[in-house]
């Protein structure tokens, strides 16, 4: 049977989905604080600027421009003429050369903001510089206002590494506990599926634990539930059909088949008596294993009854039982090996395989039994064809033949190995085919109980 491909859990899934997307809305996230916070700073020392370009302009206006000019803070201010002289400056600002150069001076007054290094200021780091134009037109002055951002450099870079460093570990945690947390909520959908799985491979009435929150999955359980309980009610009745039908065609077979002896002793009929009684014979033989797999398919509710049975001494009686076959059945010797089984339908499971083996050998069938730990191996061998290994599980279906046993004069019923893997399953056993191991031929291996 080809497996499919097994591709990532639904918990992988939705981990992967909800990891990615709380993934991307931290990034997201992150990148509009930095954003907004490197905003709010600049326009706070823009503000401040502006607000000590106004005062100065003020001054300038009133022609009241004291030296040195008055600063907030770490602020540098430079009142420059039209011919590009410095007229007035605060106590830092260098009194002879202006802090931008023409091209920046025309742009700091169209409004842009203007980095310049601090050394001009005689400062360390970056200096932001704004301009205005103060006094009347004929000979008007600019106001130029520079302020330190180091600090701001410095709590931007701080912001950034943070940011850095604790992703990885903050998205690790969020898919730790995203971890946990769908495991948890997947919980009763594992619950339903081991039950689920159970029931599929048992016959018992069972129904699945249905959770107590009011949500989906108590819905799916209930669903579920309720088409278990319609198998259930179509298996019972096909089962019911198979058995009433096997047993009401019991009399009237037996019937004939009397008939058809009686016949056959007083030699009327001639051959067609015997090939009736032939067909007779097989439908018989037909409707008791099918009434034979009702019934254990159905006595669910009422176990075997299991006793510890020497197999080796079952062995030696089917073995007996075939002496006259056609082909020599023989026990390998050894000590008594015993199983917890019924020993009735244990001898029924020996009869089917001991009766595949003999139709199907060439010369010889061989019966062992070993004890191997808390298990008990009981093997039948012949040397016939044997069976394709692609075809082995197939043949424990009923009325499965393959295409060398499809004469139905020559074969069985086609429930012979169904019933033999229907009584070992009441009996907690198995079956498997296998290669013979000592040449050409098949090995039914069967594992009971000890």
């Amino acid at each position: 049977m080809r497996r499919r491909r097994q591709g990532l859990s639904l918990r992988a899934r939705l981990l992967a989905v909800g990891v990615t997307g709380v993934a991307l809305a931290l990034a997201l996230g992150s990148l509009v604080l930095y954003a907004v916070l490197t905003v709010t700073l600049n326009r706070t020392v823009d503000e401040g600027a502006f607000a000590s370009a106004r005062d100065v302009a003020a001054m300038v206006s009133n022609n009241t421009v004291p030296d040195p000019l008055p600063v907030s803070g770490s602020q540098v201010v430079q009142v420059v003429n039209g011919s590009g002289a410095v007229v007035s400056a605060s106590v830092v600002a260098d009194r002879l050369t202006p802090l931008l150069r023409a091209p920046e001076l025309a742009q700091a007054l169209a409004g842009e903001r203007i980095s310049i290094p601090g050394a001009r200021a005689g400062l360390a780091g970056t200096l932001r510089a704004i301009a205005i134009r103060a006094g009347p037109p004929s000979a008007s002055s600019s106001i130029i206002v520079a302020v330190p951002v180091s600090d701001i450099e410095q709590s931007q870079l701080v912001l950034r590494t943070t940011l850095l460093l604790a992703y990885p570990p903050l998205v690790a945690i969020m898919a730790l506990i995203a971890w946990r947390v769908i495991g948890w909520t997947l919980r009763p959908v594992e619950t339903l599926r081991s039950g689920a799985a159970r029931i599929s491979g048992s016959d018992q009435d069972e129904r699945l634990a249905v959770p107590q929150s009011a949500d989906e999955i108590r819905a799916l359980a209930l669903t579920l539930n309720d088409m278990l309980e319609r198998l259930a009610a179509g298996r019972g009745r096909q089962r019911a059909f198979v058995a009433d039908a096997a047993h009401e065609l019991r009399s009237p077979l037996a019937s004939m088949r009397t008939q058809l002896e009686v016949a056959q002793h007083l030699g009327e009929g001639g051959e067609l008596v015997t090939d009736l009684l032939a067909d007779v014979v097989r439908l018989s033989a037909l409707v008791e294993d099918l009434l034979l797999l009702a019934r254990a398919g159905s006595d669910v509710s009422h176990p075997s009854v299991r006793e510890s049975v020497d197999v080796r001494a079952l062995l030696v009686a089917a073995a007996d039982r075939y002496a006259g076959a056609r082909v020599p059945v023989s026990v390998t010797g050894g000590p008594a090996v015993y199983a917890n089984v019924s020993s009735a339908e244990l001898g029924r499971v020996l009869a089917n395989l001991v009766d595949n083996a003999v139709r199907h050998a060439s010369s010889t069938v061989e019966l062992a039994v070993r004890a191997e730990g808390g298990r008990v191996v009981l093997t039948v061998v012949d040397d016939g064809p044997g069976i394709p290994a692609d075809e082995r599980e197939r043949v424990f279906e009923r009325f499965a033949r393959l295409d060398d046993a499809r004469d139905r004069d020559a074969g069985g019923t086609g429930l012979g190995l169904a019933i033999v893997r229907e009584l070992l399953r009441r009996s907690d056993g198995s079956i498997s085919l296998q290669d013979n191991p000592s040449g050409p031929g098949l090995a039914a291996v069967v594992h009971l109980r000890r």
